[in-house]
C-alpha cells in the first residue's frame, strides 16, 4: 500500500488506543510497508526469524546504483525522543543496536525485529560508550550485519519510524 493511498484511507489519523502516548498509528504502517518490500525482494523458500520507507522496489534507498538488498534498515524513537535500542551478542561492550530488521508483525501491531549489528567497514561501532548514545559513533556507521538477536515490540509505542539504507545481509542464504 503507497503512503498516498494509506492517507487517503485514514490509515494515518489518530488512534486513541495507543496507550504508549502517540496519537498517530503511522509507525505501525511505515513497518509493515517495510516488511511487505522487503517480502518482494526474498526468494520463496527464505525462512524467517530463526529516505523514505515507502520507497519500492527494495534496493531503491541505495540509489543511484541499485543493488540486491533483503534489509531496510531503520530505526524506531520512543515517545521520548530517544532511539530505541536492543541488545545482541557482542563483546567488549560492543552489544547495542538502535539499527533493525523487520522480520514478522502480527496481532494489533506487534512486531518480530532482527536487532543489526552496527559496523565501520567490518568492525563493531560502539554507540554507547560511558552507557550515553554516542552520536560520532552513531554517524561513522556505514554498514551492518546480521544478528540472531530479535526482539518483539508494540509498534504502538514509538513515534517515529527513519529509514537509514537498503542493504544485502546474505538473510535468506545458507
Amino acid at each position: 500500500m503507497s503512503y498516498e493511498e494509506m492517507e487517503s484511507s485514514e490509515v494515518l489519523g489518530t488512534n486513541s488506543n495507543s496507550g504508549c502516548g502517540c496519537q498517530m498509528n503511522c509507525v505501525c504502517q511505515v513497518v509493515r510497508a517495510i516488511k511487505d518490500i522487503q517480502d518482494e525482494a526474498v526468494e520463496e523458500e527464505c525462512l524467517t526469524c530463526t529516505s523514505n520507507c515507502f520507497v519500492e522496489p527494495l534496493g531503491d534507498l541505495a540509489l543511484p546504483a541499485r543493488q540486491r538488498s533483503d534489509t531496510r534498515v531503520f530505526t524506531l524513537t520512543n515517545k521520548n525522543g530517544d532511539l530505541f535500542k536492543g541488545l545482541f551478542k557482542g563483546t567488549a561492550g560492543k552489544c547495542v543496536s538502535v539499527f533493525f530488521r523487520v522480520e514478522d508483525i502480527f496481532d494489533n501491531c506487534c512486531a518480530t525485529l532482527r536487532v543489526l549489528v552496527p559496523l565501520n567497514n567490518q568492525t563493531v561501532v560502539n554507540l554507547f560508550p560511558n552507557g550515553k548514545l554516542s552520536y560520532e559513533a552513531l554517524c561513522s556507521v556505514n554498514n551492518w550485519a546480521s544478528s540472531n538477536s530479535c526482539i518483539t515490540v508494540d509498534l504502538h509505542c514509538f513515534c517515529a519510524v527513519q529509514c537509514i539504507a537498503d542493504v544485502n545481509l546474505g538473510i535468506c542464504e545458507v
